[in-house]
Order: C-alpha cells, then sequence, then structure tokens
C-alpha cells in the first residue's frame, strides 16, 4: 500500500505591521515561529498535450516549512525556527505528440525549509535557523517526453534547496544571525526529449543543499552572521536534454553545498560568514542534438560560495570555509551530428569568494579570508561533433580554492 504523507505543519507565517514612523519610544513588534516537519511533503504534475497554438505552461511547487515577515515603517524582531524530517519532492511530468505551443514554461521547486524576512523603511533584527535531519530528503524532479513534439520557446528550470533564508531592504536596516545546518540530500534531476524547436530551448537544474540571498536597496544597509554546514552524504544537480532539430539548444547544472549571495546599495553591508561541506558535490550538463544552430553544456559545482557586494558605500567581509570529505565534480558534454557551434563549459571550486564595493565617489572595502579544501575538486568537459560543424569550443576549470576582491568607480568618474 502506497504511503500517504503526513504533514505536521506546512504553512506561512506572515507579520504584517503597521504603517508609521518608529520612534526610539517605541518597541519594536516581536515574530516568534516554530515549524518542524516530521512528514513527507510531495507535489506532482502532468501535462498530456497533443495540440496546442499559443502556450504550455506548468508550476509544481513542494515546501516543507514556509516562513515569511515584513516590517513597514514600524521596527520588527523575529525569531525563527525550522525544522525538516521527511521528504519534501516536487516532480513535473509533460508528454507531447503534437506542438506543445510558440512559449513552453516549466517551473519546479522543491525546498525543505523556506523563509523570508522583508523591511521596507524599518529596522529588522532576527534570528533565522533552519535544519534538515539525515532522515529527510528534497529531491526535484522534470521531464518532457516529446520525441515527436514541437516547440518555439522552452524554459524549463528545476531547483531544490534544503534550507533557504531570504532577506530584502528597501530603506531598511537589518542586523541578523542566520543559522543552516543541512543533512538531506538535496537533489535535481531534469530531462528534456524534443523533435524539433525553432527557437531557444533552455533546461537547467540548480541545487543548493543551504542558500542565504541579502538583498539591499535604496540607501539601506545590513549586518549579518551565517553559519552554514552541509554535511549531507550528496548534493547533486543534474540536467539532460536530446533534439532531434534545434536553433539554439542552453542544458546547465549548477550544484552547491553552501552558498551566500549578499548585495545592498547603501550605506553600509557587513558580513561574518562561515561554512562548512563534507558532501559530494556533483553538477552533470548532458545534451545531445542531431541538428543544431548552437548547442552548449555548463556544469558548475562548488563546496562553499560566497558573493557580497556594496554599491555606494563600504563593505566588510569576513569569510571562514572549510571543505572537506565529499569532493567536488563537475561534467558537461555536447554531442552534436549536423550543425554551428557547439560547446561544453565544467566548472569545479573547492571554496570560493568574491567581494565588491562601488561607489560614485569612493569605493572602501575591508576583507579577511581563510580557506581550507581538503577533497577532490574535478572538472571534465566534453564535445563531439560527428558530422559537421563551424565550431568546437570547451572549457574545464577545476581549482581548490578561489578569492578575488575589487573596488571600483563608474567609468567617467
Amino acid at each position: 500500500m502506497a504511503r500517504r504523507a503526513k504533514i505536521l505543519l506546512v504553512g506561512t507565517l506572515a507579520a504584517i505591521l503597521p504603517c508609521g514612523a518608529a520612534t526610539s519610544q517605541t518597541a519594536p513588534s516581536s515574530v516568534l515561529n516554530n515549524q518542524i516537519q516530521l512528514g513527507d511533503v510531495f507535489s506532482q504534475q502532468t501535462l498530456n498535450v497533443v495540440e496546442v497554438t499559443d502556450q504550455t505552461v506548468g508550476a509544481t511547487t513542494a515546501t516543507g516549512n514556509g516562513f515569511t515577515a515584513g516590517a513597514d515603517r514600524y521596527d520588527a524582531d523575529v525569531r525563527s525556527y525550522q525544522e525538516v524530517n521527511g521528504a519534501v519532492s516536487a516532480d513535473t511530468r509533460v508528454n507531447v505528440t503534437g506542438h506543445s505551443g510558440d512559449v513552453v514554461s516549466l517551473s519546479t521547486t522543491a525546498t525543505g525549509n523556506s523563509g523570508f524576512a522583508n523591511g521596507y523603511g524599518a529596522t529588522m533584527t532576527g534570528v533565522y535557523t533552519q535544519a534538515t535531519t539525515a532522515g529527510a530528503s528534497v529531491t526535484g524532479h522534470s521531464h518532457v517526453e516529446a520525441p515527436d513534439g514541437s516547440a518555439g520557446e522552452i524554459s524549463s528550470q528545476t531547483q531544490a534547496a534544503g534550507n533557504a533564508q531570504t532577506v530584502g531592504l528597501d530603506y531598511a536596516s537589518t542586523g541578523a544571525r542566520i543559522g543552516q545546518n543541512n543533512a538531506a540530500t538535496v537533489t535535481t534531476d531534469g530531462g528534456g526529449i524534443y523533435g524539433y524547436v525553432s527557437g531557444t530551448a533552455s533546461f537547467g537544474a540548480t541545487t543548493a543543499a543551504n542558500d542565504v540571498t541579502l538583498s539591499g536597496a535604496n540607501g539601506s544597509a545590513a549586518r549579518v552572521i551565517v553559519d552554514q554546514n552541509n554535511v549531507a552524504g550528496l548534493t547533486q544537480a543534474a540536467q539532460f536534454t536530446a533534439f532531434g532539430n534545434v536553433q539554439n539548444a542552453l542544458t546547465t547544472a549548477t550544484a552547491a553545498g553552501n552558498n551566500i549571495n549578499a548585495s545592498n546599495q547603501g550605506h553600509l553591508l557587513d558580513v561574518d560568514a562561515r561554512q562548512s561541506n563534507t558532501a559530494y558535490v556533483r553538477a552533470q550538463a548532458d545534451s545531445n542534438a542531431y541538428q543544431y544552430g548552437s548547442g552548449s553544456a555548463v556544469a558548475s559545482g562548488v563546496g562553499n560560495s560566497i558573493v557580497a557586494g556594496d554599491i555606494g558605500g563600504e563593505l566588510l567581509i569576513d569569510t571562514t570555509q572549510y571543505n572537506d570529505q565529499g569532493g567536488i565534480e563537475a561534467v558537461a558534454s555536447f554531442t552534436g551530428a549536423e550543425g554551428y557551434d557547439a560547446s561544453a563549459n565544467a566548472s569545479a571550486v573547492g571554496n570560493s569568494v568574491m567581494g565588491y564595493a562601488c561607489s560614485d565617489c569612493e569605493g572602501r572595502m575591508s576583507a579577511n579570508n581563510s580557506q581550507i579544501s581538503n577533497a577532490d575538486v574535478g572538472a571534465q568537459s566534453l564535445v563531439t561533433v560527428t558530422g559537421s560543424g563551424r565550431s568546437a569550443h570547451g572549457v574545464s576549470n577545476a581549482m581548490g580554492n578561489s578569492a578575488t576582491y575589487y573596488v571600483s568607480r563608474p567609468s567617467g568618474q
């Protein structure tokens, strides 16, 4: 007998804060969120298409725990704890026997723990903690079966994340501590087969065990402390495609053990980050086309990744990255028979950090970085043209540790 999903707590808690100017005499509103998901959460969708003239659209989403807090011109203090113990899966299937339309748009997203904190004209402080256990798994799966089918433009994106926390600021400031621990297997598996695509066919798979995104605009300021730990056995992104005839084919796979992307347009961005990855991280993009205008496969795998930048103010960045045990692997492959431009690009990095500051008057940055990579890092690209073509281009890059910092002014300043 098939086991039914048991959903203990899945949903969204929103704090809608009243409008009004905050003063020093006004205590911030408080939000306490506690979510524990013990059972399985799954979302499935199947589209059977014979003949469509306009478009085929499918969106499949599965989330273990979801949390949203917003502060609009009123200060807030947020405390959130999220934990997933079961399986979270999103599955999209598309079967095409004729024409699937001028536009095909498919989105498949599976997330263990998802948190959003947004501030507008306010100060938002917060402590956000997310965890997935060893008994959990997060899977995003998407497949298009159309060996005799046709389409105009195709965009198919498959995503999976163990823990994902987003902080958004607009005329606002934040002081936040974010802790993420992933022990779950997190994978994406994307596939697509089409007979004929007259335009661009873009198929992508993206996986992150732990992910933090911060975005600030219009004079915002942020100080964040981030601790990320990925101890899972496997973190993987895989995307496979095959075409009979395609104008432009782009197949991508991106996998990251721990990822931080922080950008701010304002006075200050201060990022203190600690990342540790011991999982096997693999990204694989594989594409085949008999006839093609351009065909490319791009695979990118990284153990720990940080990108932090401030435009218009000061950047302070203090990072420690540790990659061990599992290893990092990226494999990209494109095979074509008759066409024009064929390429494959594979990139694998143990630890990666980038910091940048840009100002119309004076950019300023202070950086402190420590990286240790104690695992194998490998990249492989393969381009095969069995008949005739105009060009074949391959790039394969493997690096244990990578650090890039730069300060610039706009051109003409």
